[in-house]
C-alpha cells in the first residue's frame, strides 16, 4: 500500500509517500480501502514529533478516514466487504488501506459522497464526546467556541445550535465570521480585534467552552465563564503551562476539565462512535448539520495539506484523497 509517514520530525517536508505491506485485520478488526483522510491538529503535531501514536498504534499519520470495507477480522460482526464507510483512528489514515477496531467503523450517512465523509469521524465524536458528554452543554446554556471556522469549530456550531443553545465563536477574520454565522453562531468574535471576554460577558458569558489554545487562554476564558462554567480544554495551539487562579474557580463554583480522545480505550472510543451514528447522522441525514470542506488534495501532497493548515487561513477541513495520482 502506499503511505505517508515522516522519516524524522521537522516541517511539511519531511513528508513522504512510501510503500509499506497491506495491512491484515487483527480479531476485532476491519481492514478498509481508504478512499480520503481528513487533516486535524494533532496530526501537525504528530509530524513534529510531539505527539508520537498511542502504544501499538500505527506510525502513519492520520486519524480519520473514509473507504470500503476490504476485509474483515475475526468475530466482527455488523460489517462485511464492499460496506461503504467512515472510521476514527489511532493512526494509519494516511495511505491507501488502514486496519481498526471495529467499534470505530461508522456507516456513510445517507446523502454523504464517499470522499466528504472522510471529513465526519474526527469532528462529530470530538464534539459529542467534549461539548455534551463531558462539558454537559444543554439548550438553555450559552456555548462558546474559539477556531469556529476550523473543522471542529465548525461542527461544535452546528451541533450546538440545534439542541438550542446560544453560541458565541471566535474567528480570525470578517470572512470567517461569516462563515460561523451562516452554521448558526449567534455572535462571532474577531479577536485579532475584540476581546472575546467582554464581548462574551455583554451577551451574558459563557456556561460551557470549547478551547484549543490551551495555556494562552486559560485566565480569560475562566474570566468567561458563568457560574458553574465547564472549561474544556482539548488542545495546545497557545502553549501548556499557565498560572490557574484557583480562586476565580471557587468563586464560580467552575471546572476545567482537559481530554484527549486519540489516548482513550477502544471501548470507550467504541461508545463514542455508537452514540454520534445515533445523535447525529439522522442530523446529518436531514441537511441540518453538515460536514464544512475546503480542499481535497492527493495523498501525494501531504506536505502542501499541512502547509495549508500551518498557515491558519483555511475555513472546515482539508482532506487528503487517496486516488492514483495521474501520470504526466
Amino acid at each position: 500500500m502506499r503511505a505517508v509517514v515522516a522519516e524524522q520530525p521537522g516541517g511539511p517536508e519531511v513528508l513522504t509517500v512510501t510503500d509499506r505491506p497491506d495491512p491484515e485485520p487483527a480479531p476485532g478488526e476491519v481492514v478498509i480501502d481508504v478512499a480520503a483522510a481528513g487533516l486535524n491538529r494533532a496530526d501537525l503535531l504528530q509530524r513534529q514529533g510531539f505527539y508520537p501514536p498511542p502504544k501499538g498504534a500505527s506510525d502513519i499519520i492520520g486519524m480519520e478516514c473514509s473507504g470500503v470495507v476490504s476485509a474483515v477480522g475475526e468475530g466482527v460482526d455488523g460489517w462485511q466487504e464492499g460496506d461503504e464507510v467512515c472510521a476514527l483512528l489511532a493512526g494509519g489514515g494516511y495511505a491507501t488501506k488502514v486496519a481498526v477496531p471495529a467499534g470505530q467503523v461508522m456507516p456513510v450517512p445517507k446523502g454523504v459522497d464517499l470522499i466528504t465523509a472522510a471529513a465526519l469521524p474526527e469532528v462529530t465524536t470530538t464534539v459529542w464526546s467534549n461539548v455534551f458528554m463531558v462539558g454537559g452543554l444543554t439548550p438553555d446554556e450559552t456555548f462558546l467556541v474559539h477556531g469556529g471556522a476550523g473543522g471542529i469549530g465548525t461542527m461544535a456550531i452546528q451541533l450546538a445550535n440545534q439542541i438550542g443553545a446560544r453560541v458565541i465563536a471566535t474567528v480570525g477574520s470578517a470572512e470567517k465570521a461569516e462563515l460561523a454565522k451562516s452554521l448558526g453562531a449567534e455572535v462571532a468574535i474577531n479577536y485579532k480585534d475584540q476581546d472575546f471576554v467582554e464581548v462574551a460577558k455583554v451577551y451574558g458569558g459563557a456556561d460551557v467552552i470549547l478551547d484549543n489554545m490551551g495555556a494562552k487562554y486559560l485566565a480569560r476564558n475562566i474570566d468567561a465563564l458563568n457560574p458553574e462554567g465547564r472549561l474544556v480544554i482539548i488542545g495546545m495551539q497557545g502553549g501548556t503551562k499557565a498560572e490557574l487562579d484557583i480562586n476565580a474557580l471557587l468563586r464560580k463554583r467552575a471546572a476545567v476539565i482537559a481530554t484527549n480522545l486519540r489516548g482513550r480505550p477502544v471501548e470507550q472510543k467504541a461508545t463514542i462512535c455508537a452514540a454520534v451514528v445515533e445523535r447525529i447522522w439522522p442530523m446529518v441525514e436531514a441537511g441540518e448539520v453538515k460536514a464544512v470542506v475546503q480542499d481535497v488534495l492527493p495523498l501525494e501532497e501531504a506536505a502542501e495539506a499541512h502547509r495549508l493548515m500551518e498557515s491558519g487561513t483555511h475555513t472546515g477541513k482539508i482532506l487528503l484523497s487517496t486516488a492514483a495520482p495521474t501520470a504526466g
